[in-house]
């Protein structure tokens, strides 16, 4: 197997990654405090979604993959939603 060299992330990017995934999370507990119903769940869920891509493209290089490798994971998050969200609907109609 032959290894990809890439260039290295500079720290600025981590830091400013870092800034962003606290921000977001302001926004997490912010939102968790107003009353929207049920959208307090869809609200939290693509907050949640954001941080975790900033995580998986920046801190785990997701970035600097392979396009295939960044499709799979692609479609496995997308069939995992699909899953989430109608265990979401599925009580919230009970």
């Amino acid at each position: 197997m032959s290894e990809h060299k890439h260039e290295p992330v500079p720290y600025r990017t981590f830091i400013l990654i870092w800034i962003a995934l606290l921000a977001l999370t302001a926004i997490t507990i912010a939102v968790s405090r107003v009353h929207l119903g049920p959208l307090n769940v869809w609200v939290a869920l693509g907050v949640a979604t954001l941080k975790s891509s900033l995580v998986l493209f920046f801190f785990m290089h997701l970035k600097q993959e392979t396009r295939l490798f960044r499709l799979g994971l692609l479609v496995l998050l997308v069939i995992l939603a699909i899953f989430i969200g109608m265990t979401f609907i599925d009580t919230l109609y009970r």
